[in-house]
């Protein structure tokens, strides 16, 4: 990784580079992904058996797209019970982290002859999209605890998640056994951009829903870009990316190994280290040369690192924090003494990981915050996926006859100024009489 002093117009011109990157969305990509959510709302599961068996299941017929009771008890079966012990350990922290996210219902009567209030209710119907990873071989089962459990927490009635098959036209058994755990009621065969049109328009066997949520590929997230606003979607996600800011009191071990953890994601990944340290930025270049030469996914990585890493010496930690909220990361980490009194600072993070020993894994798996985070720089605006991802707020107004005529002259020359005399005239009948 190249060491760059910054402020300077290289280490600028650095950070531009990767803050611009982008989505990586390209027109082709585009157009393709538009054809695709046509053909399905048309064609329904006729056009998903034909893109499925293109693509992944050469044999899956209509009748087999949703997971049968069987093949979920099956797989219960077929986990060992150490993974049944950590995805419970999961389950209950991610539902705990979440349970403290839920709203209320209100109402307040504090100006005479007024009821105004707020109605929290959740969607009626959530879908939940988990990428297969690597045809089925590294199953997501992360993806399905951080978008079900919210979901249920939320109160939604019905959540129904969708996955590519395997070629064999079965789905992974740990993905199965997450599902039935956090209380997924449907499950079905279908991956890509068909998918997240089948979820955002209905077909015959899968059902319309209200909430799309859940990573994908390029074309996953093309796809619910362009289906935003028919379905609610948590986010348009991009490549994965994690700023580390540290001091000479870090590891650098650490650093090199929570900076190759996101690296290896995506060769669009991006990985920062800031430091006030230039010793310590010495070192940890060094180390990730050296941790870089034993990971399955090094050619990645070193990719990634090459075009979307950086190490940026800054004159003192408050200069570090400055930076980090101009590139608004996804995963922030303080390797610093006492990262507690620097909290306050930051302003721009999708997540916060404090200390030497909450590696940003931590938070992927099993702490209980959720994973899905905002990114390229979206951590200005939006925030995690979450219990309010599932909810809707409707407002509650209520005036007496009294209250009514106390405001009706305010009302009427708002809607005057602005030129809606009907607006004004529904106001004023009720003083007149015509």
């Amino acid at each position: 990784m190249k060491i760059y002093t910054y402020p300077s117009i290289s280490a600028e011109k650095k950070i531009a580079s990767i803050v611009n990157r982008g989505m990586g969305f390209k027109k082709k990509d585009l157009l393709a992904v538009t054809r695709i959510i046509e053909d399905v709302r048309k064609n329904k599961d006729q056009a998903l058996i034909k893109y499925t068996n293109q693509f992944d299941s050469p044999k899956l017929t209509t009748a087999s797209i949703r997971v049968t009771r069987q093949e979920i008890d099956d797989a219960s079966k077929r986990v060992d019970r150490p993974f049944i012990r950590t995805l419970n350990r999961a389950i209950n922290q991610i539902e705990s982290f979440h349970k403290q996210q839920r709203s209320k219902s209100w109402i307040q009567t504090q100006r005479p002859g007024t009821l105004l209030g707020q109605l929290i209710n959740p969607v009626d119907v959530a879908g939940l999209y988990v990428p297969g990873g690597m045809g089925g071989e590294t199953p997501l089962v992360s993806s399905v605890l951080m978008g079900a459990i919210p979901a249920k927490v939320a109160g939604v009635n019905h959540i129904v998640m969708v996955t590519p098959p395997t070629k064999n036209g079965s789905i992974n058994p740990h993905l199965l056994a997450a599902a039935k755990k956090v209380g997924v009621d449907a499950v079905y065969k279908v991956g890509s951009a068909w998918a997240i049109a089948a979820l955002a328009y209905g077909t015959e066997t899968i059902p319309k829903v209200d909430v799309i949520v859940g990573p994908g590929n390029i074309y996953v997230t093309i796809a619910k870009k362009i289906v935003a606003g028919i379905v609610g979607i948590d986010m348009i996600a991009g490549p994965s990316e994690i700023l580390i800011i540290a001091d000479n009191s870090s590891t650098p071990e650490f650093i090199a190994a929570d900076l190759l953890s996101q690296a290896e994601h995506d060769i669009l990944a991006s990985a920062i280290l800031v430091t006030d340290s230039r010793d310590t930025a010495k070192t940890v270049a060094s180390v990730v040369k050296e941790q870089l030469q034993g990971l399955s996914r090094k050619e990645i990585a070193q990719k990634a690192l090459s075009r979307f890493g950086a190490i940026m010496v800054v004159s003192d930690l408050d200069t570090a924090i400055d930076l980090s909220n101009q590139i608004a990361p996804e995963h922030l980490e303080l390797h610093i003494k006492d990262p507690l009194a620097y909290v306050g600072q930051i302003r721009n993070a999708g997540a916060v990981f404090l200390g030497d020993y909450t590696p940003e894994p931590i938070g992927d798996y099993i702490a209980g915050p959720n994973h899905v985070l905002p990114t390229a720089g979206t951590a200005r605006f939006s925030s995690a996926l979450s219990v309010d991802t599932f909810i809707k707020k409707t407002s509650l107004i209520r005036y007496s006859q009294a209250a009514f005529n106390r405001e009706a002259g305010d009302v009427i020359r708002l809607a005057e100024i602005e030129g809606l005399d009907a607006h004004a005239n529904s106001v004023r009948v009720r003083l007149t009489g015509r």
